[in-house]
């Protein structure tokens, strides 16, 4: 490239009202049909909006995005020096350019460059948007399960996969947070494996679809303000160095709750926007909806939550942001991870991933590898390790669960052997309570985790005591872990509100499911809480 290239007749340098390039010498085209099969070495006009400038030790690079697709374009005046200084982020510009191959990739010379201004800018604007919201509107697919919960929900899907495709038309980057366990991981994955496909198809492939997107587990249940603090500091440091828009977070498995509420805040005070997909019940009053670009979740349109896991929830809508995705196995894996009783559902989804190979068996395996492994990665993204977890490729998968499976079930057999030494049982009434101390009983960092160490008690004394009323209570110094049957009476929303109401000075907080759940409170209330749920047992 050589300076002169930027001069001579037609080359707006102070931006002339008028930008006539040679007909003869181009056409106009749409990003998106670019090829450098077809185009390599011709010049071409293209119209757009400059979504970032990078300048280098040579060149300026503008990349610009006309809703059809992006180009990288090199403009040249000296060695490291800015190229069309007026020109900045969000402009509207018009380009000659001569399309040629770096590294692989496709890119266009500036030849002469004209910036929009004025009404005519703002239509062009306006065109852009138009574009981009047409390009990202969703045919919604039939539903892989007949259920009345996923037809009712299935606006809010059209609407949150639109937002989604949106954000990777727009050069946006995407943050998927999920709770850390099989469901959480379930629904993280699965909305991967749609999002990547189109990330790469608007940049192309390699590095760049992960520049643009972010997996992370969040440790709790929630979306605490630590991971929101975290996001917003790595968005606007990425904002900052590297020109990036602020991001589309979206939670999966958690989010729905008021404990989530000051994390989505505070997000959006950096302008972060959010979408939630989750299947845990909340307060009665909807805080997250009005603070989201998108709520989903089973209890907004009048069905339980307990029918449907984040997991199942998470594969259906990963086919209305992307028709191609494939990896409709994942629900069956995610509901049995989640202990779904819903059987006309699990039963459609465990025949989908039987016909992909997938036995009822080797799901519930890798529902259980996939729980082991959330506890020894913690907060790490480990994507390429996830993806073998998860099956790509398949085989490598089950040399994993061949190697990991025995060693877990050992691991899980010697807790459950633990957990019963240690359990006390009470008779409560006709319901019998059984508590662990879960510290007392386990070391530190021990697999499995609690909540697991819990549930697999709470089902062999179902067995062993021949009883359908049983609770199950798992003991920290600043948490209980719960499962219940039916029959016992006990609710776990009627335990936290009896909490807040009788003992507030504990500061409990906590959420799940009528029948399991967790609840934190203040240390020192530990005695105090495991009072007030004793008396939520029916005598």
């Amino acid at each position: 490239m050589h300076k002169k290239q930027h001069s001579g007749a037609g080359f707006n340098k102070h931006h002339s009202p008028s930008f006539q390039p040679q007909p003869q010498a181009s056409v106009e085209c749409a990003i998106g049909e670019l090829t450098l099969s077809e185009h390599d070495g011709k010049l071409v006009t293209v119209l757009g909006s400059v979504d970032r400038i990078i300048q280098t030790s040579g060149p300026t690079l503008f990349v610009i995005t006309d809703g059809s697709g992006i180009l990288t374009m090199k403009g040249f005046e000296g060695a490291g020096v800015r190229a069309y200084p007026s020109v900045n982020e969000g402009h509207m510009v018009k380009a000659l350019v001569e399309i040629k191959e770096f590294s692989g990739a496709m890119e266009g010379e500036i030849m002469k460059l004209h910036l929009l201004q004025g009404p005519e800018a703002e239509l062009a604007k306006q065109e852009l948007k138009e574009k981009e919201r047409k390009r990202a509107t969703v045919t919604a697919p039939t539903f892989l399960a007949n259920s009345p919960i996923l037809e009712k929900l299935k606006d809010r899907f059209v609407k949150a996969a639109t937002e989604i495709r949106l954000a990777v038309i727009q050069n946006r980057p995407i943050i998927v947070r999920h709770h850390n366990d099989a469901d959480g991981y379930s629904s993280g994955f699965a909305i991967e494996r749609a999002i990547i496909p189109l990330i790469e198809k608007q940049h192309g492939p390699g590095k760049a679809a992960w520049e643009y997107y972010t997996r992370a587990p969040c440790a709790a249940p929630m979306y605490e303000i630590e991971d929101s603090i975290k996001d917003s500091a790595t968005s606007l440091r990425s904002e900052a160095k590297f020109s990036n828009k602020m991001p589309l977070v979206v939670i999966g498995d958690t989010g729905s709750g008021e404990e989530s509420l000051l994390g989505i805040k505070q997000g959006r005070i950096h302008g972060i926007e959010f979408i939630v997909v989750d299947h845990h019940v909340f307060d009665e009053k909807d805080v997250t909806s009005p603070e989201t670009l998108v709520h989903i979740n089973p209890f907004l349109v009048g069905e339980d939550g307990a029918k449907y896991s984040a997991g199942m929830l998470c594969t259906e809508f990963a086919r209305f942001i992307n028709p191609d995705f494939n990896a409709d196995y994942i629900a069956a894996m995610a509901g049995l991870a989640d202990r779904i009783d819903n059987k006309p559902v699990m039963d459609t989804y465990l025949s989908i991933a039987e016909a992909k190979g997938y036995s009822k068996q080797m799901m519930h395996d890798i529902g259980t590898m996939i729980d082991f492994v959330s506890a020894k990665l913690r907060f790490m993204e480990a994507r390429e390790y996830i993806e073998t977890v998860f099956g790509e490729p398949i085989e490598k998968q089950k040399k994993l669960l061949a190697l990991l499976g025995p060693y877990i079930q050992n691991l899980e057999t010697k807790g459950l052997a633990i957990a019963e030494a240690n359990a006390v049982r009470e008779k409560i009434g006709n319901v019998t309570l059984q508590t662990l101390e879960v510290e007392l009983a386990f070391p530190r960092g021990s697999y499995p985790k609690p909540g697991k160490c819990v549930g697999m008690l709470h089902d062999k004394a179902q067995v062993d005591l021949k009883t359908d009323a049983l609770v199950s209570v798992g003991i920290l110094p600043d948490l209980v872990t719960i499962r219940a049957t039916e029959a016992s009476g006990f609710s776990v929303h009627t335990f936290i509100d009896k909490l807040q109401k009788e003992l507030p000075k504990a500061f409990p907080n906590g959420g799940g499911h009528h029948l399991a759940g967790a609840v934190k409170f203040t240390p020192t209330q530990r005695e105090n809480v495991l009072k007030v749920l004793k008396s939520c047992i029916k005598k």
